[in-house]
């Protein structure tokens, strides 16, 4: 009975501590819609100097995450995915310092026209208002979401992985010093400061408090919110992505940007995990892309096809078709042309993104037209599935839904619009 007793306590009290930042951010954007973009602009250049000069107190705060992740026995990708250094800290500020550079989106009017009673209508861009962020071991996202959402004039809630709960923590303590160097309320950006999984549940049931969640991380993180949620989402399941090469790709061209697209990172969510190549050209294609492939460090899983061309390659199974490895492993199959791949990626693929590489620019448009992904990419890398690739300086994550926001979430993709209607005295007639 004690034990329920104290269990249930422990949940009330994680209750009552969400509701508390609830509140807080709620009030703390109410000031920041308002804010103008010099002091938002403030905030974000202090919170990258700060960052800079706390590098060696956050990669102290990295090294305990890392001794957890390492006795949690977290994978080699899913190290990567959490490991910070001097140049990831760097890549932080910069992109802190590229979002300031950032047009204000808040107040801009998207479209305005007068109606025949005299009534001017403007639609004008405004702050969702508080984004609540559930993600997993990346720890760079503390940065890149508590400035994205600032830039909008939305206060943020961040829930990091308990894999990167101190990181997470010493980030959140710069951005808080470029707050308050700004003039603006420190409770803008807030991080959950528990690693209870109670505290995502808290998250999911804030109605009152937060008007939309971004979920990253794993599939059962993912599914979880997707189940549990009575916020409105920005979605994206896991990144399955697809790297095609047409029998009119250029063979260097292709083993490179395949290579690329697996192993230059092999955790993050656009790292190809399928490779498809057409059957009549495999000879020719084929060879070099799986000898770059193995010569980087990756497993290469094949269809029976495959396999017979190179004795490297072990069996893929059904279930290799559907798998988001996150590692260095990928699945290749030969297909029957271009309608056989664009069939194979909308059975196996997740909307996430997909590429095609060809000199066929009927091939490629046809490939852009039918493929019904977020990203669709002509000749280049799925590794430039990412905001700050875009030119958006980051990204709060990539969704793969079809409401409101599509791709990289950036700046844009965090507001949302109110109309405006001045009037000189109408009156509406029975």
């Amino acid at each position: 009975m004690t034990g329920m007793t104290e269990a249930t306590a422990q949940t009330e009290d994680i209750a009552q501590m969400m509701a508390d930042i609830g509140r807080r951010a709620r009030a703390a954007q109410a000031k920041l819609a308002t804010a103008p973009r010099a002091a938002k602009d403030t905030a974000l250049t202090e919170a990258a100097a700060s960052l800079r000069r706390r590098q060696n107190e956050i990669l102290s705060e990295n090294a305990k995450d890392m001794a957890f992740g390492e006795d949690k026995g977290l994978s080699k990708a899913m190290l990567d995915r959490l490991l910070l250094n001097e140049d990831r800290v760097e890549a932080m500020a910069k992109g802190l310092e590229a979002i300031a550079t950032l047009d204000d989106p808040i107040g801009t009017t998207l479209a305005e026209w007068d109606r025949p009673n005299g009534l001017h209508i403007e639609r004008r861009r405004v702050p969702l208002g508080v984004i609540g962020v559930i993600y997993e071991s990346r720890p760079n996202v503390t940065a890149d979401a508590g400035g994205l959402c600032l830039k909008a004039g939305n206060a943020s809630i961040l829930r990091g992985g308990s894999e990167s709960f101190h990181s997470s923590a010493a980030i959140l303590d710069s951005l808080r010093d470029g707050l308050k160097a700004a003039g603006l309320p420190e409770d803008a950006i807030q991080t959950v400061p528990t690693r209870d999984r109670a505290a995502v549940g808290e998250m999911l049931r804030m109605t009152e408090f937060i008007d939309v969640i971004v979920p990253r991380g794993g599939k059962s993180l993912i599914q979880r919110v997707i189940d549990e949620s009575k916020v409105p989402l920005f979605q994206h399941l896991e990144g399955l992505c697809h790297s095609y090469v047409n029998k009119a790709a250029d063979p260097a061209m292709a083993k490179d940007i395949v290579v690329n697209a697996k192993m230059r990172r092999t955790g993050i969510c656009g790292a190809t995990e399928n490779v498809l190549v057409d059957r009549d050209a495999a000879d020719t294609l084929l060879p070099g892309i799986l000898d770059g492939l193995v010569q980087a460090g990756c497993e290469v899983r094949g269809d029976a096809d495959v396999q017979k061309m190179d004795a490297r390659v072990i069996p893929a199974s059904d279930e290799d078709w559907d798998t988001e490895y996150l590692d260095s492993i990928v699945a290749v199959k030969l297909v029957d042309g271009i309608d056989d791949a664009i069939g194979f990626i909308g059975t196996h693929g997740s909307d996430h993104t997909d590429a095609i590489i060809t000199d066929d620019a009927a091939a490629a448009e046809k490939f852009i037209n039918e493929v019904d992904s977020a990203i669709v990419l002509v000749n280049a890398s799925t590794q430039f599935a990412d905001g700050g690739e875009f030119g958006m300086g980051a990204e709060i994550g990539i969704s793969t839904g079809k409401l409101h926001a599509r791709g990289p979430v950036g700046v844009e993709q965090l507001t949302s619009f109110k109309y405006v209607v001045r009037g000189t005295g109408q009156t509406r007639p029975s």
